[in-house]
């Protein structure tokens, strides 16, 4: 392989890795959940953990955590007794949310399609 051909493919690798990355954050299992509750407005710890079903308390701080990390959460601490915590989105999130709200529509409509199609591959492949 010449080497202009090696720097080529490493100007795509690099460019491809963080896109490929931001879009495994932000598209995983219970990232979007955690950003669709929290476009309602400033939403408490306990708050989140009611509105998505099955995650658990460790998975959402951590999932919690990246977010913020990632720019797309704030969390405000209110200087109470006990301690108020509340996460709202960042502009870029609120961006972002406009997307999954198309994504989740789409999903919404489709689901008993797509069920009757895996039912339908599954009698198939039996067969």
């Amino acid at each position: 392989m010449s080497r202009s051909h090696t720097r080529v493919t490493e100007a795509v690798r690099d460019e491809a890795c963080p896109v490929t990355e931001v879009l495994d954050r932000v598209a995983g299992k219970w990232s979007i959940g955690i950003l669709m509750a929290a476009a309602h407005g400033p939403v408490r710890f306990t708050e989140l953990e009611r509105a998505i079903n099955g995650i658990s308390r460790r998975m959402l701080t951590l999932n919690l955590r990246r977010l913020e990390r990632d720019g797309l959460l704030i969390r405000t601490v209110h200087p109470t007794v006990p301690p108020k915590v509340e996460y709202s989105l960042t502009p870029m999130a609120r961006e972002l949310h406009a997307s999954l709200t198309g994504l989740v529509g789409w999903a919404e409509c489709h689901r008993s399609a797509i069920a009757e199609a895996r039912a339908a591959y599954d009698t198939a492949a039996e067969q």
